[in-house]
């Protein structure tokens, strides 16, 4: 069920990917020059505005309504009313008949998306024996990515129809999923630590029962989730969402936790994968494909982007957070610089769209599908893994309503601005911009980002106890002794002194 919750999510997110190409000529948001009524920048940003409309839903409000939903309707019922308006939502977007009714369907669909997004990787968490955890709620991202390709098949599967007909059903075909989830709701299992901060600890011992397979583990465990919820109560004691949120701000440990998430979110928008989530069709377009060939080619980057998450299921919890993003960032920089420069390859005659140049169209395509072999296994589903174990327990989902709000938040600037960056700075100008964000994050991540992997909640503390410029200022260090032992090969260096005094997980990090 969590899994399919994420494929739904991921294909609402693409199944507007070829769909954009078709249905703004055909509801007429197009500039004066190409026979619309608008001017250039109006057409931009009406474009930009329905494409990123479920995206400003969440960060406004989706994201928000996380805790109140869950609070009322508990896990299942949240992650229930979130999959329905998502069906709702999407037979609205398929029969919609103006530029004004799609956006206010896509709006709605951002409801669900914010409070679905925030409650199924608790819900995971929650539900999952200790030792499998992490693997557990690291697929959320995994299977984002194969409702991202589902997305990107259902734009092959119905562009050859007509017109009218053919973006309707991309986004109409949405529906289905949710509907599954919705359905499979019944089957499962209320969260067993949610039952148990109502008061309701029989039906958690039942709970536990069908998620456990012997009844001395659910006992134990039981036993385990009451006692946490309890020291959770006494810590919370008179506090409500709002001292909460923030304590995120003014204390210290905490701050420094928000600040890491909102880097790691950050940088999941702007390393610009989106763009390609959403506009590839466009820019396949633009690069001389016809429409039938720019929605083939991005069902491959959709491909590319479920199966490169796979190796991060084995190297996320070895390698580490921090690793992953530090060695995928400059690639994907130098992704987006060989896609944008691609662009000046053999350009079409003056006054036409197409090029028939092969090597225009190989290196456009290379450097998009290299870009999302380097994306998923790193800034794809590092960042919801991170946030959801950086905060401490008593403000952990308030903490990872403002790290998802932050995600979609930015999604929205990026998806909404797209359209007149590529105008302003044309495509090789708009794919540097993005090219130039990733390398500012690989700095943001060297100085600011702590590594987390397999360290307890105490370890944590101590982790994000250490005064950002302390870190910062090793991290440098760091990084200039390892640029003179592996480029300039000087062997005989001393060794750094290890930055955590202490465990030796700690040394490690």
């Amino acid at each position: 069920m969590c899994s399919l919750a994420a494929a739904v999510q991921g294909m609402d997110e693409t199944a507007n990917n070829g769909a954009v190409a078709i249905y703004s000529r055909y509801l007429n948001i197009t500039s004066k020059e190409d026979g619309g009524r608008f001017s250039t920048q109006m057409a931009d940003n009406i474009q930009g505005l329905v494409v990123g409309a479920p995206y400003l839903a969440c960060a406004l409000l989706g994201c928000w309504l996380t805790q109140p939903l869950n609070y009322y309707f508990a896990r299942r019922g949240t992650i229930f009313i979130s999959c329905l308006i998502a069906a709702v939502a999407s037979i609205w977007e398929g029969v919609a008949n103006s530029w004004v009714n799609l956006f206010l369907a896509r709006f709605v669909l951002g409801l669900g998306i914010g409070a679905k997004s925030s409650t199924v990787p608790v819900y995971s968490a929650e539900c999952a024996p200790a030792p499998i955890r992490g693997a557990l709620v690291m697929q959320w991202q995994m299977w984002t990515a194969f409702g991202i390709m589902l997305g990107n098949i259902m734009g092959v599967a119905f562009g050859g129809l007509g017109d009218d007909l053919s973006w309707r059903l991309m986004l109409g075909s949405t529906v289905v999923l949710p509907l599954i989830v919705c359905a499979q709701v019944y089957f499962c299992p209320e969260s067993p630590r949610w039952l148990i901060e109502h008061g309701q600890i029989e039906k958690a011992f039942r709970s536990f029962r069908i998620l456990r397979p012997t009844d001395l583990q659910a006992a134990r465990d039981l036993y385990y989730a009451y006692v946490g919820v309890q020291l959770e109560a006494k810590i919370n004691h008179g506090k409500n969402f709002f001292t909460m949120f923030l304590e995120l701000f003014t204390v210290p440990r905490n701050r420094r936790a928000a600040l890491a998430s909102w880097i790691v979110m950050f940088m999941q928008q702007f390393c610009g994968v989106n763009v390609i989530a959403y506009y590839s069709t466009n820019i396949f377009l633009d690069s001389g494909f016809s429409q039938s060939s720019a929605l083939l080619v991005s069902m491959g980057t959709g491909i590319l982007n479920f199966v490169f998450a796979l190796p991060a299921f084995f190297t996320i919890d070895t390698w580490g957070r921090r690793n992953l993003l530090l060695f995928t960032f400059p690639f994907l920089a130098i992704c987006l610089f060989w896609t944008g420069f691609s662009f000046y390859i053999d350009p079409p005659p003056e006054g036409q769209t197409i090029s028939t140049s092969k090597a225009r169209l190989g290196m456009i395509t290379t450097g998009m599908y290299l870009f999302e072999v380097f994306y998923s296994p790193g800034e794809g589903p590092v960042p919801f893994t991170y946030s959801a174990e950086a905060f401490p327990l008593h403000v952990r989902e308030v903490g990872m309503s403002f790290a998802t709000a932050t995600t979609w938040c930015f999604n929205f600037i990026l998806s909404f601005t797209w359209p007149s960056l590529v105008t302003a700075f044309t495509s090789q100008g708009a794919f540097g911009w993005y090219a130039a964000w990733c390398i500012v994050g690989w700095f943001l991540v060297l100085l600011f980002l702590p590594e987390t992997k397999e360290l307890t909640l105490e370890e944590l503390d101590q982790v994000f106890s250490v005064p950002t410029w302390k870190h910062a200022s090793y991290q440098i260090k760091s990084a200039i002794w390892h640029f003179k032992r592996y480029a300039l090969f000087q062997k005989n260096l001393p060794e750094l002194p290890p930055f955590y005094i202490g465990a030796e997980k700690l040394s490690e990090s």
